[in-house]
């Protein structure tokens, strides 16, 4: 089976690890898959070597990138010409570019053929994956409106099955914007490679001794990139809280607010860290590259973005046994789980604690309850450690992926 496999920009998150664990563990399973990706625009941290250190070599278009622009049209065509030479059995698109301009090429590969005329187009597959969406808190009302008029017509003419990554995401993404039809979805969580997190225990203490912090220092840790949706303002509104709620009850306890990851809103939130008087608490450490190491150092992993698919920082946390506080977006609802008890406008959840978007009185309240109750704690990173083991390994996501190739190629192949 070939499979053709596209992305906007292999930039540092969650998508990008996860076309490539595809590529490379795909290939042992009988799918042999060619990647392709746009470039990474500046200010964007590029992730190529997550690919390269997998083996992976993709295919670059410099035509697509993440913004709409006149060389997406080029970028089509020259996809289009990619799929004639390749002849996969299945395109499958990933991030809102390349699902727009893969299946557009997708059509004109369908359709584009002298069988055509007589009402037999190409044998291939589309599928596409919603590793979250653009239909909130991205752009502007008309915008949007446009983007999801796109994707309305893309899931009707040219998409054969559409991934999400949690039944709350193919809730949102089809009951409450309308896109596709219901038996067109089929939910596929991620999977990550959970042995690099073994013996997590074993590195607690590398990240405090790199920052020379103390034992009984707590570390609270946001990871991703700095970008408007993953609302890093909140993050700082809600410690100047907790370090004003600290000096008025005379605690003791030294809390420290670590952000991991970098973008162009970095000065802007370096900025807005001085404000309160946070720059003694407050470390931004850029984009790290050995997550197996900063994890286990944190004692609590926050999460503050206004939309989402299902995060990877979040599962990441939890296979290190972190205990996560989280804003109530996306696939963040279905991972902590069902809900055990409310306290001050936050909601302790099975495993981990819910915040509406853009509380930060809330959000500072959650912080300030894990931060006193290592009891509640542990028992969160306990329960999310289960849970990410029997749910996302990458063993797990591999077999998924290939049945629904394979159901899909099938059924092509039966139709006379």
């Amino acid at each position: 089976m070939k499979v053709l496999r596209i992305i906007a920009r292999l930039n540092v998150g969650g998508p990008t690890r996860h076309v490539v664990w595809l590529t490379e563990g795909l290939a042992g399973m009988g799918c042999e898959t060619v990647l392709v990706a746009g470039v990474v625009p500046p200010g964007e941290d590029d992730m190529g070597y997550v690919a390269a250190a997998a083996g992976v070599t993709p295919f670059i278009l410099p035509q697509m990138s993440r913004e709409v622009s006149p060389k997406d049209a080029l970028a089509a065509w020259k996809i289009f010409r990619l799929m004639r030479y390749e002849r996969p059995d299945v395109v499958h698109t990933h991030t809102a570019k390349a699902g727009t301009v893969g299946r557009l090429a997708g059509l004109m590969y369908r359709w584009l053929t002298p069988s055509a005329l007589i009402g037999r187009p190409r044998p291939c597959r589309f599928v596409h994956t919603y590793h979250g969406h653009v239909f909130h808190s991205y752009y502007g009302p008309l915008k949007t409106k446009f983007f999801l008029a796109v994707e309305r017509v893309l899931a009707r003419v040219i998409t054969d099955r559409i991934v999400v990554i949690s039944e709350q995401q193919r809730r949102e993404i089809n009951e409450r914007f309308r896109v596709g039809r219901r038996k067109q979805f089929v939910v596929i969580p991620l999977g990550i490679d959970l042995a690099a997190f073994t013996n997590w225990e074993e590195r607690q203490s590398r990240l405090r001794e790199e920052l020379k912090f103390s034992d009984d220092e707590v570390l609270i840790g946001i990871v991703g990139r700095l970008t408007e949706v993953k609302n890093h303002a909140l993050f700082l509104r809600a410690a100047a809280r907790v370090k004003e709620t600290n000096l008025s009850q005379s605690d003791p306890r030294r809390v420290r607010f670590l952000i991991i990851g970098d973008g162009k809103l970095r000065p802007q939130l370096e900025a807005q860290a001085k404000e309160p008087g946070l720059s003694d608490e407050v470390l931004f450490l850029g984009t790290r590259n050995d997550p197996e190491f900063f994890y286990p150092g944190l004692d609590i992993v926050a999460l503050t973005s206004l939309n989402e698919g299902t995060p990877l920082t979040l599962i990441e946390a939890m296979a290190n046994a972190r205990p996560v506080i989280a804003t109530a977006v996306g696939g963040v609802v279905d991972l902590l789980g069902p809900e055990i008890e409310q306290e001050n406008g936050f909601r302790i959840c099975e495993r981990g604690v819910l915040v509406d978007q853009n509380d930060d009185e809330a959000f500072a309240n959650g912080m300030d309850r894990l931060i006193k109750d290592q009891a509640l704690r542990r028992a969160l990173g306990r329960r999310g450690r289960e849970f990410v083991a029997q749910n996302y390994a990458k063993e797990r996501l591999l077999h998924d992926i290939s049945k629904l190739y394979a159901e899909l190629v099938a059924v092509s192949e039966a139709r006379p």
